[in-house]
């Protein structure tokens, strides 16, 4: 083997590898990736993966048929401090359509339908368990009350 040919997939295997993280980080990515698993036998195709601007991130986008999904990802380790869904407060909601107007700004993506969905894991036991809740929120939120 040449070194050429030795540094060609050396590369292909480094690019290949996904960083995983540790703590609530490498959770939150553990949910992402069974979410994303979910989101595919589920029909959707996925366009983007953790989208970040500087008013909010998104989770995915993706299309599911012609409409444009923004979805957000909520897991929790048991029902003690709610459902996961629960989770996505008004402030988040509000922080994921600012993104979503940001995305759309930036990519101008062909016109379609838009809706936020979310992807609820609960871990109890051996094997989480998914909802995806389509339309789960509209846009936009009212804008918080300032004091």
């Amino acid at each position: 083997m040449t070194l050429k040919v030795f540094v060609r997939r050396l590369l292909e295997l480094w690019k290949r590898r996904t960083r995983s993280y540790l703590g609530q980080r490498g959770v939150g990515q553990r949910w992402e990736d069974l979410a994303e698993k979910h989101l595919k036998a589920a029909g959707y195709r996925i366009l983007r993966r953790n989208f970040v601007t500087r008013v909010g991130e998104i989770d995915f986008i993706a299309r599911d048929g012609k409409t444009l999904c923004f979805i957000e990802v909520k897991g929790r380790h048991g029902p003690g401090f709610g459902m996961p869904a629960e989770a996505v407060t008004a402030e988040k909601q509000r922080r994921i359509f600012r993104a979503a107007e940001a995305y759309l700004q930036r990519e101008r993506p062909e016109r379609a339908s838009c809706r936020f969905d979310v992807v609820s894991i609960l871990e109890e036991g051996s094997t989480p368990r998914v909802n995806i809740l389509r339309g789960a929120f509209e846009g936009p939120v009212q804008p918080r009350l300032r004091r």
